[in-house]
Order: structure tokens, then sequence, then C-alpha cells
């Protein structure tokens, strides 16, 4: 039985603990899980701590890592992962390209404690581009590679059912400017155009909730027509894949499978509020997990900062799962310091639309208290990187102890607190 089926009859230990973790009602968490507002990406064969996402929950974190054709060490990818759970991410995707992708995966699940997602498509294109060409992926290669995926014990998996053939249509009579950025969906537009045949993902999508039934892993609606530069977002491509994927949100629930609907992409910030209202009526409030977004496309090298403007307007007006930007965005395969600066980026971003939306008030509190205090340690607790923050105040050590090196005796909270009584 899935948990979404069990949350419409029963309370269950995973529900208890995100409750007790989000200070929520346990029953009305019970409801929204039970409706497909709120997921809890959980596979049994993994089993990580349980995370919440949706609607009245924080806003979580992912952050992306993975091999790629031209650089493979999977120390350095488990490395990456550790680095994204020590600076705040709720979850790990893995979109190794390169190497042995089956034993990086299987080692970040043996390692790593937090849901694992996957984008199984990519090792299915891989495989058949070995034998040929990855167009002449059969239906039989996708499934098999979900199935593969879902046996070792990954959470969530991102899957482009969303791209059809009116979908492939439209992007190849649209006259987009940037065309198709999305890895999987590319694929697929490509596979749909050549073969003259629709997405078995979208074909089949009854038998992809068999499996997810089974194997009990939570469905991301992939937006494998996303913009890819801000002169795009809100197209007709982009808009008829998420009225699909509004359809297949109702299959999902009707069917006690958990899902989720991924978001752009590249979105001007006066377009961010009605992206996020759009998919939150055409999907029914179903948990939206987007990424950045990023409302510039000129930010190469500093694309964490574009991503975490986009963000944090995102999760203001309801967005509930932010995947992180690094600083290597559109340029190269993400350091472990890059993966670091995405998750704090994002973390910051997420934390100052739940600030907005009236939660997690509580450390901003601590942190006002410390600073009136002028107490530097308990100041540091506070922050997303207490060790930097610790180095930058030794390097540039004060005068007097309790100030900085910025004001001196002149600190203006040192002088209140002597004068003002």
């Amino acid at each position: 039985m899935t948990l979404m089926k069990s949350a419409r009859t029963s309370q269950t230990p995973e529900i208890e603990e995100v409750a007790k973790k989000e200070g929520i009602d346990p029953d009305r968490l019970r409801k929204l899980i039970s409706t497909g507002r709120v997921v809890i990406p959980q596979n049994p064969k993994h089993s990580p701590k349980p995370i919440g996402i949706g609607e009245s929950l924080i806003i979580k974190v992912n952050a992306n890592l993975g091999s790629s054709p031209d650089h493979v060490d999977i120390n350095e990818e488990l490395e990456k992962a550790k680095v994204s759970v020590e600076y705040g991410s709720d979850t790990i995707m893995d979109l190794s390209t390169g190497g042995d992708i089956d034993l990086i995966r299987r080692r970040i699940l043996k390692e790593i404690n937090v849901p694992l997602g996957t984008v199984p498509i990519y090792q299915a294109g891989l495989l058949a581009a070995k034998k040929g060409s990855l167009i002449d992926m059969t239906e039989d290669d996708m499934f098999n590679g979900i199935e593969k995926h879902a046996k070792d014990g990954v959470d969530f998996m991102t899957v482009h059912c969303g791209v059809t053939m009116e979908g492939a249509r439209l992007i190849r009579d649209s006259g987009r400017k940037v065309g198709v950025v999305s890895r999987g969906g590319s694929w697929l537009v490509s596979w749909i155009l050549h073969n003259g045949m629709e997405n078995p993902l979208y074909s089949n999508f009854d038998y992809l909730l068999e499996m997810a039934k089974e194997y009990e892993f939570t469905i991301s609606l992939g937006d494998g027509l996303r913009p890819g530069c801000i002169a795009d977002a809100t197209d007709a491509p982009q808009l008829q894949e998420l009225i699909v994927l509004g359809e297949l949100v109702k299959r999902a629930r009707k069917a006690d499978v958990q899902t989720m609907v991924e978001g752009p992409g590249h979105v001007p910030l006066n377009q961010i509020e009605a992206n996020v209202r759009i998919e939150k009526t055409v999907c029914d409030g179903a948990p939206f997990y987007v990424l950045g977004p990023l409302p510039t496309d000129i930010a190469a090298g500093f694309d964490h900062l574009a991503g975490a403007i986009g963000g944090a307007l995102a999760g203001y007006y309801g967005a509930d799962f932010l995947c992180y930007v690094t600083p290597a965005e559109h340029i190269s395969l993400p350091t472990i310091d890059d993966v670091k600066q995405g998750v704090i980026g994002t973390k910051i971003a997420a934390h100052v639309a739940d600030l907005a939306r009236g939660k997690d008030w509580e450390r901003d509190l601590k942190m006002a208290e410390a600073r009136k205090s002028l107490d530097w340690d308990e100041m540091f607790k506070y922050v997303f990187d207490p060790k930097m923050a610790k180095e930058k105040r030794k390097k540039s050590k004060p005068k007097l102890e309790d100030t900085c090196s910025m004001c001196g005796d002149v600190c203006a909270i040192r002088l209140a607190n002597e004068l003002v009584r």
C-alpha cells in the first residue's frame, strides 16, 4: 500500500515524523498527503529520513550532482553529496552521464541519508547511443531504466511524460530563440519527430503508475519544454506541456501515486508569480519544483545569485521545492565549492521566502538577540556558513573584542547598549 493510500485512512510513522519536524498538525498533514498537495519521497529500499514537500510546509532545497562524459570521479561526486547535505540540502539528484552510472547511483544511495532523485532516461538514452543513436531507444529501454532505478531504491524520478507529439510539433514550429534546453526533453522531442510516434512515457503512463505503486517512488513530472531564455518564457510549448501535466497529476492521484510537478527555467521577474499560480491552478495544488528560476540570461558565473533572486520570489508566491543553481551553470560541471555556493544561495532564497510567508522566524529572532548582545559565538550558530563567517572575523580582528572591524568603538549597537537603557 502506498503512503498516499495509507494517508487516506490512517496515520503513519513518516507522516508523524514530518509533522513534528514542520510543527504542523499530523492529521492536517495526513489530509494534505492524501489529496496530493504534499509528498514524502521515500522508496522503502532506501528509507532516507522523511521530508515533506508541498503546501503549508517549509520550502525544501535540492542539489544536483553527477558525472559527465568529460569528467568522472565517483569520490568527488560523493563528496559533493556530503557537502550538499552538510550545508542544508534536503534532497540530492544524481544526473550522472559518464562512467559507471549504476555504481555512482548505488554508492550515493548507500552513503547519503536524504531522498535521492534521478532521471532514468539519461542512462537509457546513453545505452541506446552506444548501440547506434539515442533516437533508437525503445519503449522497453525507457521503462527498464526506470525499473532499474526503482529497484536500487531511488526515492523520486524525473520523467518527461508531458512531452507529447503535439508539444514536439509546437516546438518545431514555435520559433523559439533557444529551443529545448532540457536534456530529457530534447531527447524525447527528437525521438518523437524521428519515429513519428507518441512519447511512450505519456501513452503508457498507466504502466508507469503501476511501477511507482509497486516500488513506492515519487513521480516528478519533468518540464521537458521549459524555456531556456527569458524571451521564451511562458510560451505556447511550455503551457501546453503544463496542461498535459495537470491531467497526469489527476491520474496519478487516482492511482494513489505521489506526484510533483517541475517548472521553469528562465523566467523574467514579472512573470514568476503568474508561472507559479498557473501551475497551482492547472495541477490542483501539486507540489511545485522549480529550477531557479533564472530571471536573467546573462549571469553566467553568478547564476547562483540570479537563481536565488528568482527562487525567493517563486517561493514567496507558492513554489514548494527549489532546485539549486551553481556558479558553474551554463559553463561547466560544478566543483565541490560550486555545489556549496549553490546550496547556500538556494537555502537563503528558500528561507527568505519562508519568512515572507510567516514561517521559520525563530532562527532570525535568535540572531537578533545575539546581535543585540554582541555575542559573536552565538551569532555564528545561526548563519549559513559558520566556518566562513568565523574566518572572515579572524582575518580582520577588531581592537574591541565585542565589535567588528567595520565600526570598532563607534559600533551603533555597542553605543546604544551603553547609553540607551
